[in-house]
């Protein structure tokens, strides 16, 4: 089946929700598909049914803002599908989706990618033993069912998130066994006046987190600037051995290590399209490239949200709204005029709530170790491919990500190299001695997400992709 609509949006996240919210004022037609049950995304996961469960006291005025914003979206009369991939998207631009085993694609004037970010990989020795997590998969497992590990859990990471997770932990009576501080130590001078601003900016904020940590260290082991990890066990974490950047090291018996080091931007959607993409050095990753509205390299084609630069939800919502009024332009319904004044106070927003980002950007840098780790680490857990494997590929010329692929399988599994693929540019430009920005990533081509023969024969000739 082939649908047409205005616009169509990928992702029922802050970014996606806004932006249908916004078009749907100016009357267009706007379809928005979504992985999950139930709109929110990751970071307002689940938040209708979450509301009403005993966890909810436990998470903060922060996912409660989440209700309201899914409210506005569900009275927006935008069509809402839930439980839909998106498995290819076209130049057009069109949408290829599977909901309920069977395919369908929709052409659209404008698309709007809310894809979000995943968690940054953490590859050590070990990584990939049962009873290693990563905090955003336990904080999932908290909101939607309020899980808390039974026995205590160690904690390695570096950041807010990381913190936040700590809290509500504390808060819903689990345990901590000791958190692991990855951040690494920098030149607290040259971060003080990005400080001042985020202070000035967004006080609030940052005595939020800093009341997060001195509970933290007031009742947790509190160890920091954890430089190296590496994990043990046969058929699953047994123990786990951390070194300071000072030398201090131990090895302690552990059951379960949830690891964090930042989030990166979703974009596999925007490099299966061809866009243009920046490497983003103070979040140590690439963005697509966009204009003042979010528009790609590619007419008609969007990103707002996490998946453009990380931001927050809050930032989420308000390039969301942005890009719906421009889109909304595109369309004819406002003039350029009208939507550049409507835009203008949610650029001064937008501008407030950006302010705390390089702060914590130069404060919470990923440790070196994360980006080229220790040549037995396996860097693709799909394939199980090591980092010494990719090291001596390198050593035989200058090969890019996709020669890597081709001779080692790394990048080919089912995640299609999103746990891998800044790690093998990473290893690549240290074996090279070139830039990541330099080595680049894998090509990305379809499917973006893995779908069975029965959709893709479910495919009318009119829908098929090119």
């Amino acid at each position: 089946m082939s649908r047409t609509a205005d616009l169509v949006i990928v992702g029922a996240g802050p970014a996606g929700m806004a932006a249908a919210v916004t078009a749907r004022r100016h009357q267009l037609d706007v379809l928005v598909v979504d992985e999950q049950a139930a709109p929110g995304g990751q970071i307002w996961r689940d938040v209708e049914a979450v509301s009403c469960k005993p966890q909810a006291a436990f998470l903060g005025n922060a996912y409660h803002e989440g209700l309201a914003a899914v409210g506005r979206f569900r009275a927006s009369g935008a069509t809402y599908e839930p439980n839909t991939k998106v498995w290819q998207v076209e130049a057009g631009p069109r949408a290829f989706l599977t909901r309920d085993g069977a395919a369908s694609s929709v052409k659209a004037r404008s698309m709007l990618l809310a894809t979000g970010a995943q968690e940054r990989p953490v590859p050590f020795p070990g990584w990939t033993l049962p009873g290693v997590m990563t905090v955003g998969a336990a904080q999932i497992m908290l909101k939607t069912s309020g899980q808390v590990p039974v026995e205590p859990v160690w904690i390695a990471a570096n950041g807010p998130l990381a913190l936040l997770y700590a809290a509500q932990l504390l808060k819903m009576g689990g345990r901590i066994a000791g958190f692991l501080d990855t951040t690494p130590a920098i030149d607290v001078s040259a971060t003080i006046p990005k400080l001042a601003a985020a202070a000035f900016a967004a006080p609030g904020d940052l005595l939020k987190g800093l009341g997060w940590i001195v509970n933290l260290r007031r009742h947790v082991p509190y160890i920091r600037h954890v430089a190296r990890i590496e994990a043990f066990g046969t058929d699953r974490l047994e123990r786990f051995r951390y070194e300071t950047a000072s030398g201090v090291a131990a090895t302690v018996d552990a059951h379960l290590l949830l690891v964090h080091e930042g989030v990166v931007p979703s974009i596999h959607p925007t490099l299966s399209l061809g866009c243009v993409h920046n490497w983003l050095g103070g979040q140590d990753c690439f963005a697509p490239a966009l204009d003042a509205w979010g528009e790609t390299s590619e007419a008609g084609i969007f990103v707002a949200g996490d998946g453009g630069g990380i931001g927050g939800a809050a930032v989420a919502s308000l390039r969301g709204e942005i890009a719906g009024l421009r889109i909304a332009a595109r369309a004819g319904r406002i003039s350029a005029v009208e939507a550049q004044a409507a835009a203008q106070p949610i650029r001064s927003r937008l501008k407030r709530a950006l302010t705390a980002r390089s702060f914590l950007d130069a404060f919470y840098r990923p440790r070196a170790s994360i980006f080229v780790p220790a040549d037995e680490t396996i860097a693709c857990r799909c394939e199980e491919v090591s980092v010494a494997s990719i090291r001596a590929q390198a050593a035989i010329g200058r090969p890019g990500p996709n020669q890597i692929k081709a001779s080692t399988r790394a990048g080919m599994g089912p995640c299609q190299g999103r746990q891998c693929s800044y790690t093998i540019a990473s290893v690549l430009a240290d074996a090279e001695g070139r830039q990541v920005p330099d080595i680049g990533l894998y090509r990305v081509r379809p499917p973006l997400k893995p779908l069975t023969l029965d959709e893709l024969a479910s495919l009318d000739d009119v829908g098929c992709p090119t």
